[in-house]
């Protein structure tokens, strides 16, 4: 199957997770990417060992890449990034802020030079000046961003489980990458893109900031449940199993009351007769929602619920992903051997491409070399 990036050549200058998962994404629509890593390689190699000795954080962000070792305060090295980035569509890089242009890639310098170049930088803070240098973590922008803060049960804040800054940052990436590629098809130049991991939670977190800045409240922490629409939020059934549950409109809470829960006269009682009123008697609400239920198995809570239209889900363990009947998976080469990851998120006609297989450390380095030699006059 034909991939939509083909023949494009991408330079990877990224450690640990945004930029790594932009340029995942590019080499799964068919572009070639050179990943350069440092002597000792991409530090995310060494975060663990699950994967039959291998990181599964990189396993998931580097597989279809070349790695090539380099070691940028060399000039030789240097050298042979210039030519690489010479004759490269899209340069991707998420080096602490002001580093490229230590080293002599500026971006004004590379635009100058190479107009139809596309370069993307993801960085922490982006432009704000007394931030820019500070490192930034995931876990650290999700506090500084305030979303920790929104997070978990109303006893403590706490960290989104997986590490949603640095996913959603690299999403961004990617997607103003895709934009301008299709811009330089329609004028031939290129542009340099920012993403930040700060913007990008920041925009994530339009609604809280909306209630605050128009109501003087934010939205309170509420673990399993939504801050501002119930019931939503998680039951426990007779057989101590839990299940969530959302209802999105009036038309759902009159089924609900009147197919599930055997009550229809509650849904217009007054304290539950609109979303605003159910919301401001929660703990009531869900007494009764959970008096019910708890009568009930999974499966019968299930099938009524079903029945209905409501919408639920049960609340799964990584034991219940790992043998959910919606998980695709793929198999993956590893320098250590296969390994099963979930698939490409995007099918297209029904398709998943194939993956490429995850590169040892600098496993091209010769092969590119030889490639992008100086060529002699």
């Amino acid at each position: 199957m034909a991939r939509p990036l083909e023949g494009l050549l991408v330079l990877a200058l990224e450690q640990a997770v945004a930029a790594p998962l932009c340029t995942c994404r590019l080499a799964e629509a068919g572009a070639r990417v050179i990943k350069v890593e440092r002597p000792g390689g991409d530090f995310a190699r060494h975060y663990d060992k699950v994967a039959k000795g291998e990181s599964a954080y990189f396993l998931w962000l580097n597989h279809g890449k070349e790695s090539l070792t380099l070691d940028l305060s060399l000039e030789e090295d240097k050298a042979l990034a210039e030519r690489i980035i010479a004759k490269a569509d899209i340069v991707v890089e998420n080096f602490k802020p002001g580093s490229m242009t230590r080293l002599g890639f500026s971006p004004e310098r590379l635009r100058k030079d190479y107009p139809s170049l596309i370069l993307c930088s993801v960085s922490g803070y982006g432009a704000a000046p007394e931030l820019r240098d500070r490192k930034a973590y995931d876990l650290l922008i999700q506090a500084e961003s305030g979303l920790a803060s929104i997070t978990g049960a109303a006893e403590a804040p706490g960290r989104v489980g997986v590490s949603v800054a640095d996913i959603a940052a690299g999403m961004n990436a990617y997607q103003g990458i895709l934009e301008a590629v299709i811009a330089r098809r329609n004028d031939g130049h290129g542009t340099h893109i920012e993403v930040s991991l700060f913007d990008t939670l920041a925009d994530w977190m339009t609604v809280p900031l909306l209630h605050y800045d128009y109501t003087g409240k934010a939205p309170e922490r509420v673990g399993l449940r939504h801050p501002s629409i119930a019931p939503y939020g998680v039951f426990e059934t007779a057989d101590a199993r839990q299940i969530l549950i959302s209802i999105q409109n009036e038309r759902e809470w009159k089924e609900l009351c009147a197919e599930v829960l055997g009550q229809p006269e509650l849904a217009t009682e007054d304290r539950f007769s609109n979303n605003l009123l159910r919301v401001a008697n929660r703990p009531a609400l869900e007494d009764v929602i959970g008096a019910i239920f708890t009568k009930l198995t999974f499966a019968e809570t299930s099938r009524r619920l079903e029945a209905a239209n409501i919408a639920f889900a049960a609340l799964n363990g990584v034991a219940e992903l790992s043998d959910h009947p919606a998980l695709r998976r793929m198999t993956v080469e590893t320098p250590s051997g296969e390994v099963s990851l979930p698939a490409m998120p995007v099918r297209q006609n029904g398709e998943t491409p194939s993956p490429g297989a995850v590169p040892g450390p600098g496993q091209q380095t010769e092969a590119i070399r030889l490639e992008f030699a100086e060529e002699l006059a």
